[in-house]
């Protein structure tokens, strides 16, 4: 818990489940201010770094770019732009380790050490503009959820003729252990995520706009609560508990509006962005700025110096690491993102993209290879289960390869956060079962549509 002492008139809300990791990490990084990386001599920025159509890719080998040039362009309305992190030559398209674990495309950029600017759109009012110019402008700028799901902005604020919605819900509860990222934009920047989130607001027809944070970064509260009025959002506490961030989690905890099953935010009348998306969609529109860097958390036990890093997209994880004086032992694991929800890598040849909220290394003790045994029906996967799903029934059901009756289990209402898995004594592997499970119903759901 910070030091600060939390506001009185402060509301705090829940859910129903979930789980509380013991060591949670963040304390090895929270009160590490935001640093900016110096400039690289080369990046390698991956194509296909958003939920949807990968941009194409309109540069070529030999190409002069500047900083904030277009790189590849959108390929359909789900889709963004991106650009570049710094000026200098194209050396072409290259295959890079990618964060699932396969080889992926990148566009190689030699930096020319200018760090110079192309020509950025002008401001916008956007207390005086319509919503369009307001999405066209984030689609432009290439934004995306910064959280983990890198899936278009503008899309999201584009729901269905016939979905009302009037909640915007800006997600900064940041419930991952070890990760503070978002932590100290809220607390370094909160006018910069307060203006984001006002013209999210704008930008989707709504007047609720709210922060949701978890009341284990009073500072942040703080700092936002004292310039949340001159922007018109309200700012909500949550109880530490993780998967606080969830979608539906989160919004049923701030409205307590339950999200039904195959259904989205908006037919509950609200949209979710991250905390990080707006303060990048003020810069957007007050600035032209597209998102061409954002702040990471490097952590773990075996790094020396734990922090907050501003990094360009294209930096490869070898050199982010450099940042905070290497590692002291070698590491168990790898993982970009957090440890409940990011993926575990073998290279540190993957690159920054748009979603890298964490670069977390590991302890060997901290990743202690478990024997699965049976399931001792003791129910704690049930009483963890944020979607009130029965994780141990689904497993054994993926064992034994009943795909069609795990349906009606609503199996593909899982959100793979694992609580189910962290909280299972018997070791499980809860998770995996439940993604083999989601996995082959979409294939077979595949093969049914081509028939």
């Amino acid at each position: 818990m910070n030091e600060q002492a939390i506001n009185k008139d402060l509301k705090i809300v829940s859910f129903k489940g979930g789980v509380h990791p013991q060591k949670d990490g963040k304390i090895l990084s929270k009160k590490a201010s935001i640093q900016t990386a110096p400039l690289l001599e080369r990046y390698q920025v991956i194509v296909s770094q958003n939920i949807g159509a990968p941009p194409k890719v309109v540069v070529s080998a030999g190409d002069e770019v500047k900083k904030g040039q277009l790189l590849a362009e959108a390929a359909g309305f789900v889709s963004v732009p991106l650009h570049s992190p710094t000026s200098g030559k194209v050396e072409g398209l290259v295959d890079i380790p990618g964060p699932m674990g396969v080889m992926t495309q990148a566009i190689s950029i030699l930096a020319d050490g200018k760090d110079e600017w192309t020509e950025l759109s002008v401001s916008i009012d956007w207390r005086n503009s319509d919503a369009d110019t307001l999405k066209k402008r984030i689609m432009e700028c290439g934004i995306v959820g910064m959280g983990g799901a890198a899936f278009p902005s503008h899309v999201k604020l584009s729901p269905p003729p016939d979905k009302k919605v009037d909640y915007m819900i800006i997600n900064g509860a940041e419930c991952e252990p070890y990760l503070t990222a978002d932590h100290r934009v809220m607390l370094e920047e909160p006018e910069k995520v307060l203006e984001g989130a006002a013209i999210l607001g704008r930008a989707a027809g709504v007047k609720n706009v709210v922060v949701a944070v978890e009341i284990n970064k009073v500072d942040a509260i703080n700092a936002m609560m004292e310039k949340a009025a001159q922007f018109n959002v309200g700012i909500v506490g949550m109880k530490v508990q993780y998967p606080q961030g969830a979608e539906k989690q989160l919004i049923y905890a701030v409205t307590r509006r339950k999200v039904p099953t195959g259904a989205l935010p908006a037919d509950v009348g609200c949209i979710v962005q991250n905390a990080g998306t707006a303060a990048a969609v003020a810069e957007a529109v007050n600035a032209g700025i597209p998102l061409i860097e954002r702040v990471t958390t490097i952590t773990g036990e075996p790094v020396v110096n734990p922090g907050n890093w501003r990094l360009r997209l294209g930096t490869p994880i070898s050199e982010a690491l450099k940042l905070c004086g290497g590692v002291k032992c070698e590491p168990g694991k790898l993982i970009l993102g957090g440890p409940m929800m990011g993926f575990a890598q073998r290279s540190t040849g993957v690159s920054v993209m748009k979603n890298t909220s964490g670069i977390l290394l590991l302890d060997k003790s901290d990743v202690t290879q478990y024997e699965s045994s049976p399931c001792i029906r003791c129910g704690r996967c049930l009483e963890a289960c944020p979607m009130n799903l029965q994780p141990s029934a689904l497993s054994q059901l993926a064992e034994a390869g009943q795909y069609e009756n795990a349906l009606k289990y609503n199996v593909m209402d899982c959100i793979e956060c694992g609580a189910c898995a962290f909280a299972c004594p018997a070791h499980r592997p809860l998770v995996q079962h439940i993604r083999r499970l989601k996995a082959e119903i979409r294939n077979r759901t595949k093969k049914e549509i081509k028939k």
